[in-house]
């Protein structure tokens, strides 16, 4: 690898803000935590990526999310245009 063009590779810790959930992984963006830190379980020091969204919170990993009724749009869609007739 050439020196000096890639960027800094090392352990962050992501906090998800809305779940107040954090797991600490290795990731580039730690040079750009903008200085933020926290200290982790382990006592050390890690930079912090604040998230608005994670698998914590998100709707579809937590279960929450909405099923689109596509039975009622299709519905709605054959009373407005008509079925077709004929195969």
């Amino acid at each position: 690898m050439r020196e000096g063009i890639h960027p800094e590779y090392g352990p962050v810790v992501f906090r998800d803000r809305a779940a107040d959930y954090a797991f600490l992984t290795r990731s580039t963006l730690s040079a750009r935590a903008g200085g933020k830190t926290i200290e982790w379980e382990d006592g050390n020091t890690y930079p912090v990526v604040d998230v608005e969204i994670s698998n914590v919170s998100h709707p579809f990993y937590t279960g929450t999310a909405r099923v689109l009724d596509t039975a009622g749009r299709v519905e709605r869609f054959e009373r407005r245009y008509g079925k077709r007739g004929g195969a």
